[in-house]
């Protein structure tokens, strides 16, 4: 038997430097530069390459992936105390090589990118050399791809698409895209849609305009591709394997997600408890005050409950490994994530009164990008469903007129069981 909540000596040191260098040298990047994504920025980039070395000569560079495309390998459980970190930052994930959807997009051509694939864009993605985008939901089917339309049709040595995508995030910065488009409509969409590479300056390839998610990005593109015409050799993986293809990237995307986000409501209720013992009351401070007691109660018992199942998760993953048998946990935390945001931040933006809602402070941004991480990767709604269903399969049905918890029955058993003991007692007398 084997429960330990210790990190090993080893690690820690690693996650202790990290810790550090966000702190002093990440963390105020923030304030300064604008969008790690965009490599046309030469003073931010000029100014981020050391750390990126650094980070590097420290064996932290890409943790997600494995030695043999330049990373350490890192299980799930490590990724994620590591992200717990990377997450206080909008530009530690670039510094460490795994932002998001770079690190996805990198794991799908990893898995399933032909050689020459891997030479022309995995190999500049890993070195943080060009960005990419994943082209995914459609403006009249959000989330729900067994819904989407964009089509990719065989035209001798090509495919040709056509169709409107929404929400791609960082779409302008990016030298590719991955595409999920529909190849045949005859069948199921598990089997009919695959992901084509694409280069955004192919004559049909249109961003129409870039939406702005507060709180999260200005860079969400609304696509259009009109007879766009990629070559055969840019379909990535098996044509009709688009789903799979997509699996690669959600499951640990989700759990990074949820400690990114624990490092979100760290934040949050660290600004809280300042505020707390900091502004003064009538007599004394808020702090004082015993609703404000309950708040922060709340919000150390929600937070701590969340950071710990999302740890148990990255835990069954490395223990597993296989996104099947976790699919319950997964969807559980990305279904927790977004309460556990919101109700912290909103507490910390009360106590900071007028203050709070000010763009002065990170609150209100905070609060929305709750809302935002109820809605990336599946809406809350779908992950309670998987839940559900996950739960459900593990019981059957009970027979009879009564449940297996009515206590006249159960009564009735546990006399009989306690009378055939005794008389077997008597027996041996």
């Amino acid at each position: 038997m084997a429960w330990d909540f210790d990190t090993d000596p080893e690690f820690q040191r690693e996650l202790d430097w990290a810790d550090e260098f966000v702190r002093t040298e990440v963390e105020p990047l923030d304030l300064v530069f604008k969008n790690p994504f965009d490599k046309s920025d030469t003073a931010a980039m000029s100014y981020t390459q050391p750390l990126k070395d650094a980070v590097k000569r420290r064996g932290l560079w890409a943790c997600h992936l494995g030695p043999e495309l330049g990373g350490p390998g890192f299980g799930q459980l490590k990724l994620a105390l590591l992200n717990e970190i990377l997450g206080r930052s909008v530009w530690a994930p670039s510094i460490f090589g795994c932002q998001a959807p770079d690190s996805g997009n990198a794991e799908i051509l990893a898995h399933y990118g032909t050689p020459a694939q891997q030479a022309e864009y995995l190999r500049p993605l890993l070195d943080g050399e060009i960005g990419s985008c994943y082209v995914m939901t459609e403006p009249h089917a959000g989330s729900d791809p067994t819904l989407f339309t964009t089509r990719a049709v065989k035209d001798g040595n090509d495919w040709v698409i056509n169709g409107e995508k929404w929400f791609n995030s960082e779409a302008r910065h990016a030298s590719f895209w991955i595409v999920m488009a529909v190849t045949d409509p005859e069948v199921s969409a598990y089997r009919g849609m695959s992901m084509f590479i694409v280069d955004p300056r192919t004559p049909g390839a249109e961003i129409v305009r870039d939406v702005t998610v507060h709180g999260f990005s200005e860079h969400e593109a609304y696509t259009r591709f009109t007879d766009v015409r990629v070559p055969a050799e840019n379909l990535l993986g098996p044509q009709g394997g688009a789903f799979a293809v997509a699996q690669t990237r959600l499951g640990g995307g989700r759990v990074h997600h949820a400690m990114r986000t624990v490092a979100q409501i760290n934040k949050a209720f660290d600004l809280m408890c300042e505020r707390a013992v900091s502004r003064p009351a009538r007599n004394g401070t808020l702090g004082a005050l015993q609703m404000t007691q309950e708040k922060i109660a709340d919000s150390w018992i929600e937070m701590e409950q969340f950071r710990l199942l999302v740890l148990r998760t990255a835990w069954r993953i490395d223990k597993y490994q296989d996104y099947r048998k976790v699919r319950k946990d997964i969807s559980a935390i990305k279904a927790a994530m977004p309460k556990v945001m919101h109700d912290v931040t909103q507490r910390a933006l009360h106590l900071h009164g007028a203050l709070g809602v000010s763009d002065e402070m990170p609150l209100a941004d905070m609060l929305l990008y709750s809302e935002i991480m109820g809605l990336v990767d599946g809406p809350t709604e779908v992950h309670k469903i998987t839940v559900a269903k996950e739960v459900l399969a593990e019981y059957a049905p009970h027979d009879g007129l009564w449940p297996s918890g009515h206590l006249p029955g159960l009564r009735d058993k546990a006399r009989a069981h306690v009378a055939a003991r005794l008389e077997h007692r008597v027996g041996q007398l």
